[in-house]
């Protein structure tokens, strides 16, 4: 890659993608043949690279899949020539190295990448003033042109101070970070809040007092893993969504013996790589499993004695009549629902397998597995709590995992583990320290936004304030909302939140829309001002922690790309203009920021004491060029540097050793669960009180029990009638795995990944077959939503009824008939909330039919942003 250099004013286009000629798909994996497109020919591979001399310097591997993993590369005069992963030791199962996947591999692809944004971008239509001047129908459509720094920010800063003056700062919605900071000083803005990854669990889990929601707390240490019999997988798949070192553990314990049971609606590839035994599920439907499970092992238990009631009557209340809580009625007990005593429905492997789709015989036999004598863990990831129905759905799982008494003990889990928590959980042993800066706070404390019906509320003026977290809660109260002006600060929040319709409705209604990002995002197609941001490489430093054993340091690898500053340099940049004193705000450099943290950094060393993590010399100080002392520590700065990660050599019995719930299980009194009553609550009042006090939901019940929303496995079914099984209009479920290609919604635009795995809708054989669709042919996937365009990818892999879109494709809307292009999960999906505000990912229906238009490849569609053109196509050519 050649050196950052000016370039000159042009103009883009932010609309979607050009039609050419269709992609060849393998049969086995859905993958692209080899074609005459290629990849992006990056300028660092105009010629061969001499490997012979330069740097290996950490690089960031920063995007949210929970790695975290090493990412080095070789810089030459600037020039970054080569990536690599963790080679600082040799690889074993005790000291296991901390290796990339082919998304980090690809990160310099990133960095480098052709559409990367160089200089500030304001929308062609848009001018200030409101009104009809934000022309705001053509966000999405629009051209764009480039402008100075100066000229953005002033402009910027215009609108915010007309807005203010004309409706105040509860005018102002942005996602936080350091434009947020500078907001607040502004007088605030007006925030959102989620329950994100986690579903249910954020508010469910601690309520109930299942370990709060933390996946360190819920599993054992990894070294324990192998003292398991088997291990029930609920919707993990470690390989794509962190594939990192996860997997990798799962390997060495299937050579160890350790049995594997994958329950899912899709056979994926960690399944597959630990010769897991299969067993199909619908999307969505656990808790009706769990219950089915549960019900099962009470019936089972006169004879087999698969139930631990001593653990169940010390640690638990509400499972039978006898442990209820004091003033509630006996008949509400969780037992004598499973076995239908008062409602007249036992719940049954049958019962269970309508509502679930597996086998009744096979919920017998996971009954029999949860047994208390049978050493087993059943680990879930988050989806089981990204449902419209879920907000039960953790606390049916934890007491699944009370009655056959598999906590604080060796070999037994039940619980959560997703992503790099994958077979291994347990405190981390290595900190950071804080960057020195002080906090600025909101003062609009009493407006904020559950993500479920941001969009929706944008449109009608208002919503239901429950309070500002998705842990800290109120009861509802329905409030006005005069949103006028969107920042998107951080994330990527128009393409990962629910009800993308409408979110890009929201968008052209307002009066000023900017984005802080690095490419032409869905974030930024439809704002007015494009601030182009730099990657973690341009900068100073920091850390990243993902698995429990490990923490990466990584330093700066090239200088400023062109004309992109961090997020704190723009809001710096932002400050005076508003009036702010941003020097108060941010009195020390970045480099400062990062030497405090390496200052202040901390591990639990072998002994299982804190201790300072990294020791300076004055040297090293003086060489950063910050203020600071020499102190001694496990390692010098210096060498961590050329390292660029750290991890511990594990052994059995080690300090690191970590049973999880094993210091309550001992001393329940001194180390109490987080709920009410310190134990597990199998019944548990405030959970129904409060949620149905949110005004989300009415349906949810003190013990687990199964109730549907408007869409989910219901939605498929004529009147939501399951028992009579007539379809609907939209009778499939929709589905949304996690992909290779990306980190959520981050690499989509990479075109190796692009080529690599090319994001195809998942249909099961079956379900093609009686559609008349063949692999490779174009499908037109309707939701009540939405509609998208997808090649077929028809597989054996996938249950028959539900159909498998990919997680975070941008947004690419044909605005001529309104159907995306890209296939984009959330332009799919309305407002399907649970009871806690829990966005219901997996709880969509659709329909699919075979479709006429053929879709070229993702990777031979024309760039949004292309520098190394002469020309660009304007939206209206697009299509």
């Amino acid at each position: 890659m050649e050196k950052a250099s000016s370039v000159s004013r042009r103009t883009f286009v932010a609309g979607a993608a050009a039609a050419s000629a269709m992609a060849a798909l393998a049969a086995a994996g859905c993958s692209p043949t080899q074609n005459s497109v290629g990849v992006s020919t990056a300028k660092e591979h105009a010629e061969p690279a001499d490997i012979s001399t330069g740097t290996w310097v950490s690089a960031a591997c920063w995007h949210n899949c929970g790695g975290r993993c090493l990412n080095k590369v070789l810089v030459n005069d600037g020039v970054v020539i080569r990536q690599k992963t963790d080679d600082t030791h040799e690889d074993s199962v005790e000291h296991f190295q901390q290796r990339g996947c082919n998304r980090g591999r690809a990160q310099r692809k990133q960095v480098f990448a052709a559409d990367r944004i160089r200089k500030p971008l304001k929308r062609s239509g848009w001018a200030p003033g409101g009104g009809t001047n934000s022309n705001g129908e053509m966000r999405g459509k629009d051209s764009w042109e480039e402008i100075e720094w100066d000229e953005a920010l002033t402009l910027i800063a215009q609108e915010l101070d007309r807005i203010k003056t004309t409706n105040g700062n509860k005018a102002f919605f942005c996602t936080g970070g350091e434009i947020g900071t500078v907001l607040n000083a502004y007088g605030g803005y007006v925030s959102n809040w989620g329950t994100g990854s986690y579903g249910s669990w954020a508010y469910t889990a601690g309520t109930v007092g299942f370990f709060g929601f933390s996946p360190d707390n819920i599993a054992n240490d990894r070294f324990d893993y192998k003292n398991c019999d088997t291990i029930i997988m609920l919707g993990l798949n470690a390989a794509w969504t962190s594939p990192g070192s996860p997997i990798y553990h799962g390997l060495v314990l299937k050579e160890q013996g350790v049995k594997f049971i994958g329950i899912d609606p899709f056979f994926n590839e960690s399944y597959s790589a630990l010769d897991a035994e299969w067993i199909p599920c619908y999307p969505g439907c656990d808790t009706a499993l769990l219950i089915g499970i549960a019900a099962e092992m009470v019936r089972l238990d006169a004879e087999k004695q698969l139930i631990d009631w001593d653990f169940l009557n010390k640690y638990s209340i509400g499972f039978d009549a006898e442990h209820m809580p004091e003033g509630e009625d006996p008949a509400g007990n969780y037992k004598d629902y499973l076995l239908g005593t008062y409602d007249g429905i036992p719940k049954t492997p049958e019962w269970a397998s309508v509502r679930c789709g597996v086998p009744a015989e096979k919920i017998t036999y996971l009954a029999e597995l949860m047994g208390k004598d049978n050493k087993t863990a059943f680990l879930a990831s988050y989806c089981l709590g990204r449902n419209q129905q879920a907000d039960n759905a953790p606390q049916a799982l934890m007491a699944l995992g009370a009655m056959g008494g598999h906590y604080g003990k060796s070999g037994h889990m039940c619980g959560m583990a997703p992503d790099f928590n994958a077979f291994g959980g347990g405190p981390d042993v290595y900190s950071s320290g804080s960057s020195g800066l002080e906090s600025v706070p909101n003062p609009i404390t009493d407006e904020s936004i559950c993500n479920i019906e941001l969009w929706k509320s944008m449109l009608r003026g208002t919503y239901n304030y429950t309070g500002n977290s998705s842990s800290k809660r109120k009861p509802g109260v329905i409030k006005p909302v005069d949103i006028k002006m969107i920042w998107h600060s951080r994330g990527a929040l128009l393409q990962t939140c629910d009800d993308q319709g409408n979110g890009i409705k929201a968008h052209r209604k307002m009066e000023l829309v900017v984005s802080n990002a690095s490419f032409m995002t869905t974030n930024s197609k439809y704002a007015d001002f494009i601030l182009p941001v730099s990657t973690l490489w341009e900068r100073p430093g920091g850390f990243l922690i993902g698995n429990r054993e490990m923490c990466v340091m990584y330093t700066q690898v090239i200088d400023r790309y062109y004309e992109t500053y961090s997020d704190q340099e723009i809001a710096k940049m932002l400050a005076p203009k508003l009036g702010v004193d941003g020097e108060a705000i941010w009195p020390i450099s970045a480099t400062q920021q990062f030497y405090n943290q390496a200052a202040g950094a901390t591990m639990i060393d072998g002994k299982g004491e804190e201790v300072p993590l990294i020791s300076f010399t004055k040297e090293e100080i003086d060489a950063l060029g910050v203020d600071g002392e020499p102190q001694d520590g496990y390692i010098s700065f210096t060498e961590y540097k050329e390292k660029g990660v750290l991890s511990v050599k594990r052994a059995d019995g080690d300090v690191y050793t970590h049973y999880a719930g094993k210091d309550w299980v001992d001393d329940p009194v001194e180390n109490p669960m987080p709920s009410d009553s310190g134990l597990f609550e199998i019944y548990c009042s405030k959970l129904s009180t409060t949620i149905k006090e949110f005004g989300y939901s009415e349906d949810v019940t003190p013990i687990p029990t199964v109730y549907y929303g408007p869409e989910g496995l219901a939605g498929r079914y004529a009147n939501g009638d399951i028992e009579a099984g007539v379809p609907s209009e939209y009778p499939f479920h929709l589905y949304n795995p996690h992909y290779l290609r990306r980190s959520h919604s981050v690499f989509d635009n990479v075109q190796w990944l692009r080529e690599a795995w090319v994001n195809p809708v998942y249909v099961s054989a079956s379900d093609a077959k009686a559609k008349g669709v063949k692999m490779g042919d174009t499908v037109k996937v309707t939701s009540p939503h939405g509609v998208c365009l997808r090649t077929a990818c028809v597989t054996e892999r996938l249950v028959p009824g539900v159909v498998g879109l990919p997680h975070g494709a941008w947004v690419d809307v044909d605005e001529s008939t309104g159907i995306d292009m890209a296939g984009s999960d959330n332009y799919l999906m309305g407002s399907n909330c649970g009871g806690a505000g829990v966005s219901g990912w997996n709880s969509q229906i659709c329909n699919f039919e075979k479709h006429s238009t053929e879709l070229p490849p993702d990777v031979e569609l024309p760039l949004l942003v292309n520098y190394d053109q002469d020309t660009f196509v304007s939206a209206g050519q697009r299509r």
